[in-house]
């Protein structure tokens, strides 16, 4: 059974740009297409309508092939804090969802995927999801297809953004990949931008997907329909 190989990158703002830009190279010349997930605002002092240069190159990242996901609104996930999204009743999801679409729409960033700042959602959200258009939700523990309810049970296997970036932690997502590839499962590696300037982040990471791919990881990204098939087939997203 073959399995995928999922890898995203979040936090992505001007300090982080250039190292979230080569590591995605490093991943071109892989053959593996990345997720970003984006905010439109990074906490109180950064929002992306002020800074069109990495405005830009997300757009031209997914011009390239790039899935761009919705990662939050105005609060980034921190170890002192649940994730934005992780205890919001149907109502405050459905605000912050909308002040979040419409303005990665004036960004021409706009997406139906959603993964939200430190991979957890209350129940609220996963409602207001589907009636914001959202179709795809990637949690922590699995990616479901809101329109069908169909959830793939995988976990997310992270370094920095709310995961450690010890060097032991590097290398249990190195070995826990593989043991997830050689069953033929969906590997799902994540890294925060701001860590990418670290080499051993970075190398730790790209280990974890040069292990999946040897153990014949097809390479994919987040998507909707989740299916290869189902894309070819129909609207995607």
């Amino acid at each position: 059974m073959t399995g995928q190989l999922i890898v995203s990158v979040s936090g992505i703002e001007a300090r982080s740009c250039a190292d979230a830009e080569t590591f995605c190279a490093q991943l071109d010349v892989r053959g593996v297409p990345v997720s970003l997930l984006v905010a439109p605002r990074l906490g109180a002092d950064y929002r992306l309508d002020r800074d069109p240069d990495t405005a830009d190159w997300l757009r031209r990242r997914r011009a390239d092939g790039a899935a761009i996901v919705l990662h939050g609104f105005d609060e980034a996930a921190t170890k002192r804090r649940r994730g934005e999204f992780a205890s919001l009743p149907a109502h405050e999801a459905n605000l912050r969802l909308l002040g979040a679409d419409r303005a990665l729409e004036h960004l021409g960033l706009r997406t139906r995927l959603f993964a939200a700042p430190g991979w957890t959602v209350s129940q609220g959200t996963v409602t207001a999801l589907p009636r914001n258009g959202f179709r795809l939700l990637a949690g922590l523990h699995g990616v479901t297809d809101l329109v069908t309810g169909r959830t793939e049970r995988a976990r997310v296997l992270g370094i920095g953004s709310g995961f450690p970036k010890a060097p032991w932690w590097g290398h249990l997502a190195v070995a826990t990949s593989e043991r997830i590839a050689r069953r033929g499962g969906m590997v799902r590696l994540s890294v925060g931008a701001r860590q990418l300037g670290d080499r051993a982040v970075a190398a730790a990471m790209l280990d974890a997907v040069d292990t999946a791919l040897a153990h014949g990881c097809r390479p994919e990204r987040y998507r909707w329909p989740m299916s290869p098939a189902e894309v070819a087939s129909g609207l995607s997203a």
